[in-house]
């Protein structure tokens, strides 16, 4: 992106204020230096391309870089070539490997995309990369939010247990109870006299 002694930044600087007609001095570009080449989208579609271009097989090309995106801990690799491959009719090959999501709000946060065209004799041919980034908790390869079908199960905290209160003796419905020190308790009922034999119960 730099060239040499920043030659290609200032071409672009120069091509930006031209195209969109800004004053001198009013347009500065800054580039920035990519923390893991592999797990940027940009990068590895630049890198079909250059390859297409020079010749080699679709297939080997977007297998090479499926492989370096998984090793340096990519939790999954889309690889999308559509056009005029093989023949006068065109196609679309699709290599994948790992784990994508395609919906959500966890798609903005972890998936990296990126397309490019390449121009070759049979006509056009589109590239396009998704890389799905791991969960980094310093937010250096990648989010620091986890994703949102993660369940955490965290141990159970050692809590006091809580005395058992003594049980209070209840009084029966109905009871007399008595008050004070030696009082007796009254029966409840008086058992009823039995009846005579014979009498009928007069």
């Amino acid at each position: 992106v730099l060239g040499e002694k920043g030659r290609r930044i200032r071409e672009l600087t120069s091509l930006v204020q031209k195209r969109f007609k800004f004053e001198e001095g009013q347009v500065e570009l800054l580039a920035e230096r990519v923390a893991n080449k592999a797990l940027c989208a940009e990068a590895q579609c630049e890198g079909i391309r250059f390859k297409l271009l020079s010749g080699t097989a679709v297939r080997r090309a977007c297998n090479a870089v499926i492989k370096s995106c998984m090793e340096e801990g990519a939790k999954g690799v889309e690889v999308v070539v559509s056009g005029k491959l093989r023949g006068a009719r065109a196609k679309a090959m699709k290599f994948r490997e790992g784990y994508m999501i395609k919906t959500g709000f966890s798609n903005r946060l972890y998936v990296r995309e990126a397309v490019r065209h390449v121009l070759l004799r049979a006509g056009v041919i589109g590239v396009k990369v998704r890389i799905m980034l791991p969960q980094d908790p310093h937010g250096v390869q990648g989010p620091k939010a986890p994703l949102a079908d993660i369940v955490t199960v965290f141990n159970p905290k050692e809590e006091d247990v809580a005395p058992v209160p003594a049980k209070v003796p209840t009084v029966p419905s109905g009871a007399a109870v008595a008050s004070g020190p030696g009082a007796a308790v009254p029966p409840t009922a008086a058992a009823a006299p039995p009846s005579a034999p014979g009498m009928g119960g007069f």
